[in-house]
Order: C-alpha cells, then structure tokens, then sequence
C-alpha cells in the first residue's frame, strides 16, 4: 500500500471507486455481525491512536477504573467482570505493578488469594486516561447523535447479555 492508497479498513463508510460502489453499505445492512466487526476494528484503531504516548493500555485503564470504583479484587474478579482473558490479565497486572501503579497483597476475605491493590500513585494515572475519554468518544463514535450513542450502547449491551 503506498501513501496514495487508501486502507481498506480505514473506516467502514468509504466505499472503494472499482465498480463495487456501495457494496460495503449493502453488505453491512444485511450482515450485523460484518458491520460489528469492522465498526470494532475502527474503534479500536480510534482507541489505539489515543493511547500512543500514554502509560496505560486500554486493559489496564479498565483494572484501574474497576479498583478505584470497587476496592481490592483478585485478578480471576478483574478477569471476569472486565471480560479479560486470564492470560491477558496476568500480563496486565504485571505491567501495572512493574509501574507502580498496582500491588498484590493477600486478599482480606481469602488468605489463599491475592489481591489487586491500587498504589496512591495510580490516582494520577487514572485521572489522566479518564480525561482523554471524551476526546476518544467524540473520534470513534463522532458520527453518532447523543441519542444514538445511548442507543448503540444499549443495542450491544444487549447483544453482551448486560442489560
């Protein structure tokens, strides 16, 4: 691909000029399941650029926004509620200690488990990705009214079985 060149998954609207104008659109329309994955992937990519030059991944602002809202958790809690391979939280949380942003202690009600404790220096780094967050909302979902935003979140909310 040269610099002339469009990407083909740079945004699910822009439709290649080869004959198959609007393909895409139609596609889209009658496969949900297409359209999802291509809408995921420009988030992603939306969420990605955001994050260059920042501390955090996407995976360890989600396990520091959960234990400022909910207190100490083990990783298999985080794990879960977060929707977080296990093997992935592993690496995560390692990377969150390596900074000091984390500590495992032993876990209050279970003395078997550990448990994820933030550090008091985690409070800056936390406030720092929440700040970037509606920068982020208005990239990846600019093209959406108040309302629909609501609406999209319902719409996957229910396709995740959480509402």
């Amino acid at each position: 691909m040269t610099a002339t060149q469009p990407s083909r998954l740079t945004s699910p609207s822009r439709e290649q000029d080869s004959g198959t104008h609007g393909y895409f659109s139609k596609l889209a329309q009658e496969r949900p399941d297409i359209a999802m994955c291509r809408a995921t992937t420009l988030v992603a990519r939306t969420i990605d650029e955001e994050l260059s030059g920042h501390r955090l991944t996407v995976a360890q602002h989600l396990v520091l926004k959960m234990l400022d809202d909910v207190g100490p958790c083990s990783q298999q809690e985080l794990s879960e509620q977060l929707r977080i391979d296990r093997s992935v939280m592993v690496g995560c949380i390692d990377g969150l200690e390596d900074s000091g942003l984390v500590r495992r202690e032993r876990h209050p009600r279970d003395r078997r488990a550990y448990a994820v404790t933030l550090t008091p220096e985690a409070g800056p780094a936390l406030a720092e990705a929440e700040g970037g967050v509606p920068r982020l909302l208005d990239r990846a979902f600019g093209a959406l009214t108040a309302a629909e935003r609501r609406t999209l979140a319902r719409l996957v909310g229910k396709i995740l079985e959480v509402n």
